[in-house]
């Protein structure tokens, strides 16, 4: 008999969540110094990733909700296969195949994932992936496949989170309060907003996984009404060419890597975190792009979801979704470098001691679990008020070989949700930082304009700590007027 396994409210939530425009496929290549061993790479997939169930079952839809199922006629074939580039093979080549697959749904019917082994004329084949969202999330999935490296290197702990470290201090405490406790700010808050039948919503909050764990979180409820009445007045972000309604066509792109020692010492200088100068770098050169496209730019906010990992370390060889979102306002406005880095900063501390990652974890859950209308509803009151997704997952910090070939560079793209038109990744890998980026045909056709300045934002930074005293890199403003018309012109 085969194997069966209820599909959790959150993975259901994910698997819900395709529409036509926007696909919920995480999509990855890794490019290789010279050929892979294909008849070595389909024994370690057989071997390493195929010991994960999810990677041979079928998501089945019965009255009670989905289940993963075995699938009868698995044949790996069907899901890794060799694929030609058009000529001349090479980047821009690579890119709209990514995209076309990035528009593409996963046959339904099969398990949900998909690789090809592609020739390029790059220096080496490129092995492009890519899965649906509710066998797993990024940090996962990257997991899974940096398993099947010759070497077996173990990656490294996911860094700690001051956002999910905060969430999971909160919910550690004991407290003797009702299930209720938790959920109805929650209920209020999302009832307020979407005019929801109170009976409908609270039958399937009551129906969310483990209460538990619920209780464990009631100690935290006046921050969660609190976060719940933001979630729910938020306003939508600023008006620009990044918003719209995204058809059903992508474009992809990536960047040349960042070295992350630089990053890191330019980070310590200036006492922000890697992430910080990262975000700060990706609204750069998304204010250079509106610049450039003749756009205005003074004030605006750019707002983006960003995922928070709050999977404990006993689950890191887990596959499912384990984190929540928190929604960063990336301060594009900001023309001076240094002072956008700042107000980054601020924000980002902000957002550590917040207990968004709970709520919309737990919206999620109990979004899986309701009527698929109520889902979207949900979703698309968040979604409409951001423009991107944006994530940063690590990486080994040490070179790898798969099937024989050593893995120069690898890089992904986020799905989104609703009707978000774009999508930030960011990856670590051996010592550098790469960036991918996906967005809408219509909204953004040239996303390789916008890559490429991440590395020109960055450099900007590492330009002041290099030439300007310590004390001034302190104050903005008091360089702003000498650095002007330099920035201007980048």
């Amino acid at each position: 008999m085969p194997r069966q396994e209820r599909m959790s409210p959150i993975d259901t939530a994910w698997l819900r969540m395709d529409r036509p425009n926007n696909l919920m496929q995480i999509l990855g290549v890794m490019l290789f110094e010279g050929e892979l061993d294909f008849a070595k790479l389909r024994r370690t997939i057989e071997q390493r990733m195929l010991a994960y169930d999810r990677f041979h079952q079928v998501a089945r839809k019965e009255a009670t909700g989905y289940r993963w199922v075995d699938d009868p006629d698995f044949d790996l074939d069907q899901h890794l296969c060799r694929a030609v580039l058009p000529a001349p093979g090479g980047k821009a080549e690579l890119e709209r195949f990514v995209a076309d697959l990035a528009s593409t749904p996963l046959h339904p019917a099969r398990p949900l994932w998909q690789m090809h082994l592609v020739d390029t004329t790059m220096g080496g084949q490129a092995l492009v992936m890519r899965f649906h969202h509710c066998i797993a999330d990024g940090i996962a999935l990257v997991s899974v496949v940096m398993s099947m490296a010759d070497e077996s290197l173990p990656l490294p702990a996911a860094p700690a989170d001051a956002a999910a470290e905060a969430a999971q201090a909160a919910a550690e405490h004991a407290a003797q309060l009702p299930f209720s406790a938790f959920w109805q700010p929650v209920t209020e808050a999302v009832q307020a907003s979407w005019g929801l039948s109170g009976a409908v919503w609270n039958k399937y909050l009551e129906l969310l996984g483990n209460p538990a764990q619920a209780m464990r979180y009631a100690r935290a409820g006046g921050g969660l009404t609190a976060e719940a009445a933001k979630l729910v007045l938020m306003p939508n972000d600023s008006s620009t060419r990044f918003k719209g309604t995204p058809r059903n066509a992508k474009r992809v792109a990536w960047s040349d890597p960042l070295p992350l020692p630089e990053v890191k010492v330019v980070g310590k200088a200036l006492e922000c975190s890697v992430n910080d100068l990262l975000l700060s770098s990706v609204a750069g050169a998304l204010r250079a792009y509106l610049d450039e496209r003749g756009d205005a730019t003074e004030g605006v906010e750019l707002r983006a979801l960003v995922p928070v990992n709050l999977r404990q370390p006993e689950h890191a060889g887990t596959l499912g979704n384990r984190f929540g979102m928190v929604t960063l306002e990336l301060p594009v406005g900001q023309a001076n470098p240094l002072a956008r880095l700042y107000e980054t900063r601020r924000r980002m501390l902000e957002l550590r001691r917040s207990y968004q990652p709970v709520l919309t974890l737990g919206i999620l859950g109990a979004a899986g679990l309701g009527p698929r209308l109520v889902q979207e509803e949900l979703l698309d009151f968040l979604a409409n008020k951001c423009s991107a997704v944006m994530t940063n997952v690590p990486g080994p910090q040490h070179p790898i070989t798969l099937a024989g070939a050593r893995l120069r560079q690898p890089f992904f793209w986020v799905p989104q949700s609703g009707n978000i038109g774009m999508g930030v990744s960011i990856l670590s890998y051996n010592h550098e930082v790469q960036f991918g980026l996906i967005t809408d045909k219509r909204l953004v056709p040239d996303p390789e304009r916008i890559v490429g300045r991440f590395a020109e934002e960055f450099q900007k930074l590492m330009m002041l700590v290099l030439m300007e005293p310590w004390e001034l890199l302190r104050e903005p403003e008091l360089i702003e007027a000498h650095y002007a018309a330099h920035w201007a012109l980048r």
